[in-house]
């Protein structure tokens, strides 16, 4: 696997955790419910930070 592809797979691996947390929110246990959720949101903002990385140096 190059690196492209483990790229993705942490972008699209990263927001599915964030639908999860989403989506499970009610089922999870009180004490796990903020730290998942802090989680989720730096995973998300450094697969942002990938997605644009990548855009910006796509030409170079």
């Amino acid at each position: 696997m190059d690196v492209s592809s483990n790229i993705l797979i942490f972008i699209v691996s990263a927001f599915l955790l964030g639908v999860v947390v989403i989506v499970k929110k009610d089922s999870l246990p009180q004490r796990l419910r903020r730290p998942l959720a802090i989680i989720s949101i730096l995973l998300i903002a450094f697969a942002f930070f990938l997605i644009m990385y990548s855009l910006l140096t796509m030409g170079s």
